[in-house]
């Protein structure tokens, strides 16, 4: 009798385990790479964001910490993205579906992918 007692807690930690290992696993990123241009003290450069983190905000780390922002947004993910004018996802805001672009008049600073 008291492999049966033992044998019920032990498969109920097992199951709860299992659950939250389940439950803790990482986000899903977005596939693909999301451009963007922002400026420099030479006038501009391009970079980007492969493989973003969903649901997550992300800060735009080349403005940052600057008064100037990124601009001419292009969705390459299979996500859509909300750009925000403010960092910490603050601020306007604008969607990009997968595959959208927008114009240099489209100014972000972080962004969230879906």
């Amino acid at each position: 009798m008291t492999a049966r007692r033992t044998a019920t807690p032990i498969s109920a930690l097992a199951l709860a385990l299992t659950l939250a290992a389940s439950l803790s696993t990482p986000a899903h990123a977005a596939t693909g790479t999301f451009a963007y241009t922002y400026p420099t003290p030479n006038g501009t450069s391009t970079a980007d964001l492969t493989d973003p983190r969903s649901g997550s905000c992300v800060n735009i780390p080349e403005v940052y910490a600057i008064e100037d922002s990124a601009h001419s947004p292009i969705n390459h993910t299979d996500s859509t993205v909300t750009m925000f004018t403010g960092i910490d996802c603050t601020g306007d805001y604008y969607s990009l579906p997968p595959g959208g672009r927008a114009s240099s008049r489209l100014l972000l600073k972080s962004a969230v992918f879906s």
